[in-house]
Order: structure tokens, then sequence, then C-alpha cells
């Protein structure tokens, strides 16, 4: 129950990636981004556990019973067909199926508990699972926003501007989707322009909906050229990520299916994760909610195996409630941090990657925007999740994308990554020599142990403001707000595309033509 703190060795302190003081350039051509390096992040802290392992089972218990009893609707013939095959009861006449506790079980035991999701550039490949842990941007906000453009519908140029700024912070380590949708771009070729822009202006690893059979054909295929790779060493190295949602109350419907049947089959990654709602979609109790959450993600998960056995996949927690007097969702509320830590408890359980979300139901980059994703954050890194979609921009439950908010919750990243480094304890840490030389009634500031370390001794932020209060004032008295704004503007004015082979940007182009000439899929309008 109890969470130790972890001590790093010398070596470690050796090895520990050097915190810049952030400097910034009033000319957007001289502006340098100071930052933490790229790093793939391992958490060492011991995860949370907030119920007893009796209490989980009493979960497990009653997600098998739900499974077994109750069953979930599979709207998809083929893969009702599938299931049946494997074993489930398929109740005549209807789309439910019901899962014996013993095949999910064995289908999810054959789940990798940890893999590497390849990227465009080999130095950006993710480590999913065990202790690692990985941070994303926000995703699929169908608006976007700024201090100075307002808020407004998605266009192409604000999703290329969030992948700008998701390429040049090093904190921002895959694309979760699209980070706000592209609504100025025919939803018939929107996944083809917005899938080559992740190859085009970043090199890290991207996320392609499941929205039908043929977007993710597409997907894998853009994945392949990206990497320059055969389809036989794609399957090999999984190079693309799905996110595929249940539909609370147990319900799994067509393209979700088939998003999981084409890249299963290719051993492509897919994260199960439930919307549930306690409240709303799920029971009102914590432990309700998330024991239906983790039947639909289970029966998912299982399904993965059922296409093909070994598939890398991940367990999705995305529990949080409402508010009982409006219905609307909430979010970064002691409830979703409670249910974020027992998804965490429950993925261990299962030995299988845990995947969780930084939100905020806030409007505006204010202070409930802060306070709400930092207690998501908590919830997430010590809920033990290794891979934390929507971890900058979000706003409004979702439907907002900031590009503001995202500069915050870079910062916030970072701080969380200085975190999770740990402490150095040993002989020149504990720094007995300058206490002695100091002695009592002096000061540190020109000790020779201080003047060693004092260049990168203590996080730098992004956007904290530590000047005095007539230093800020005679500044202007600029905001966060502000400074975020700022920040973003100088970033992209910086920001360079990363290298791409001219052979892979041809066979690229080649290939977005010519599945457009097709028409690209099939829409309703």
């Amino acid at each position: 129950m109890s969470q130790e703190p972890a001590v790093s060795t010398e070596a470690a302190s050796q090895a520990r990636p050097r915190r810049t003081r952030q400097r910034h350039a009033e000319s957007g051509s001289n502006f340098h981004l100071h930052q933490l390096p790229w790093q793939q992040l391992k958490n060492p802290y011991k995860p949370i556990e907030i119920i007893y392992e009796e209490q989980i089972e009493q979960i497990h218990n009653t997600s098998m019973r739900i499974l077994e009893e109750v069953g979930m609707d599979i709207l998809d013939d083929e893969a009702r067909a599938l299931m049946k095959q494997c074993g489930a009861k398929i109740t005549a006449g209807s789309n439910r199926v019901q899962f014996d506790r013993h095949m999910i079980m064995d289908y999810i035991s054959s789940v990798p508990e940890l893999f590497t999701l390849h990227a465009r550039n080999p130095e950006h490949n993710l480590q999913i699972g065990k202790n690692f842990t990985s941070f994303g941007t926000v995703a699929s906000a169908p608006n976007a926003s700024s201090m100075d453009g307002g808020r407004r519908a998605g266009k192409h140029a604000d999703y290329q501007n969030f992948l700008r700024l998701m390429q040049s912070l090093n904190i921002l380590q895959f694309t979760g989707g699209y980070p706000v949708e592209p609504v100025d771009i025919h939803a018939s070729v929107r996944h083809l322009d917005c899938l080559a822009d992740c190859v085009t202006l970043t090199d890290k690893a991207f996320h392609a909906y499941s929205l039908g059979r043929q977007r993710n054909r597409d997907g894998i295929e853009i994945a392949r050229i990206a990497r320059g790779i055969s389809h036989e060493q794609l399957e090999q190295e999984p190079s693309l990520f799905t996110i595929i949602n249940s539909s609370s109350p147990l319900r799994l419907d067509q393209p979700m299916l088939q998003g999981i049947m084409e890249m299963s089959a290719r051993n492509q990654v897919v994260m199960l994760t439930p919307f549930t709602l306690a409240g709303a979609m799920a029971p009102v109790t914590v432990a309700g909610a998330v024991a239906q959450q983790n039947a639909e993600a289970l029966a998912g998960i299982a399904f993965t195996q059922m296409v093909r056995r070994g598939a890398p996949a991940a367990y999705g927690g995305f529990t949080s409630n409402v508010d009982m007097k409006s219905g609307a969702p909430a979010f970064g509320t002691p409830e979703y941090v409670q249910a974020a830590h027992i998804s965490g408890q429950l993925a261990r359980r299962y030995k299988i990657p845990y995947r969780s979300s930084n939100v905020c139901a806030s409007n505006t980059v204010d202070t409930q925007a802060g306070y709400e994703s930092t207690m998501a954050l908590w919830g997430a890194i010590m809920g033990g999740a290794n891979f934390l979609m929507h971890g900058a921009g979000w706003l409004e439950g979702g439907l907002c994308a900031s590009f503001e908010k995202l500069i915050v919750d870079a910062d916030l990243l970072q701080m969380m990554a200085v975190y999770l480094q740990g402490v150095t304890v040993d002989e020149a840490s504990l720094a007995l020599e300058a206490v002695k030389d100091v002695g009592p009634g002096g000061h540190y500031f020109g000790t020779a142990h201080t003047m060693a370390r004092y260049k990168d001794a203590f996080y730098a932020p992004l956007v904290s403001d530590w000047r005095n209060f007539e230093t800020w004032q005679e500044a202007g008295s600029p905001t966060t707000y502000e400074h975020a704004h700022k920040l973003y503007k100088q970033i992209l004015q910086s920001y360079e595309p990363p290298p791409l082979d001219a052979a892979i940007r041809e066979e690229l182009d080649d290939f977005v033509a010519r599945r457009k000439s097709e028409g690209g899929v099939a829409t309703d309008f």
C-alpha cells in the first residue's frame, strides 16, 4: 500500500541528463529553447496501490461475471464469428456475446508485457510496458484555441503547428492522434494528409484512427513507407498504434472491431480504452465503474489475441465521473485519480502495459486547468502508467486543443520527468564539508560545492516566473498565459523539419496522391 522513495546511485547521478536554464531571446531568429534532452523515461517509484489485493480480486471477479452473465454487444459479423470460433457464446438472433473467464484469461496471457513502438527516427523508439513511461500530445479535439486567434474549429494549419510544437519539445514523445481535427480537409482524404504530415513534420511515433478498415490499412502503409522497411519487417516491428474505445456500457462497434482486426493482424499496437463515466455510462460508484471498465477492456484485449497471438496491446484506463447537477463530464477529480490508480493495479495484475491520460474540464488556461491536470498527472504517473495520452494541450474535457495549454503542460511534464530521476544520496551530495565550511549563520552562495553545481542544480521552468514583484511589475506583469503564448510562437518561428530521405518522401507523396485519386475512403457527406 505504501510508496517507497527511490535513491539513485552515483552512476545514476552521472548519467542523469543535464538540466539547463531557459534563456529566451527576444528575436525569433536568435531564439534557442533550453529544455530537457530527449530521454526514454522510467518510473523508479512503486506505484500507489489504494485498494488491497483482495479488493482487486473482487473487481476482477465482478468483471468476469459481467462478461459471463451479461456479455457485450459486438456490432460486427466477422468479429462475432471469430469470437465464436474461439469459444465465446453467441446469443442467437442478436449481437450479444458472452465470454467464459478462462477463455478471457487464456487469451490476455499472450499480450507482451513489454514491447517497442518504432518511430521513423530510431532514436525516438519507445519502450512500452514495465516501468517505462512516455508522454504524448492532446488528440481528437474538434476545436483549437490561442490567445490571439481565440477559439475556432480546427484547421489544417493549426494541426500542422501542433505537430511542429510536438516535434520541437523533447518531453512530447509521440503524437496521440490529430491534436486538433482539421475540418477544412474533406473526411474522405483527411487521414492521408494528416498521417503524411506526421511523417514529414515529425520523426516520432504516431497514431492512426480506427474509423473503417481502409483508414487503418492506409495508416499501416504510411508507417511502413516512413520507416523505409519491408512489409515483413513492419510485422516484426510495431510502428503504429491505435486507440480502441468501447462504446460504454458494454459495446464494441464496427469501426473499432475492424480496427482491432486490421491492426492486430499486422502486429501493430492496439490500446483498448473504455470511456466509462461514472453516473452516466457506468455505475455511479468508482468500484462499479472500474469493474465495468475492466470487463470492456479485457474483452477487447482478448479479441486482439484471437486475431493474432502475441500482438502488442495496452490496457487503457479512462474512468472519470460526471457532474451530477448537469451531466457534464468532470476530469482531474479525486475520483479520476482513484480510478487511475486502481486501473494501474488491474493492468499490473494482468501484466499488460497501462495507458492513462492528462485531462481537465476547464474552458481556458487558468488555475482550474492547472490543478485538474496536475491531479490527473499524479493519478497517471503514480498509478504506473506506461503511456500518457493527451499529455499536453487538452482543454474543455477534450473539446479544445490549446496552444498555450500545451506549453504549460510541457512544463508540468518536464517537472514530472525531473521528479522521476530520483534523488542522489552519496558523500558529495550530502555536502558535509560545505556545511563545515559555512558553519552557523553563514550562506552557501559562494561555496565551492555550490559553484560547482549551481548551473544545473535545480529544474528551470519553461513558463513559471520567479522574479520578485517589483521586477515582474516593471516587465508589464505578464501572466502564465502570456508567457506560454509568447513561447509557443517563438518555438514555431524556430522550428526546422527533421531530415527525411528523398526516396521516402517521393514514395509517400506517390502513395498519398494515388489514394486520393482513388477517392480515399467513402463518407456520408
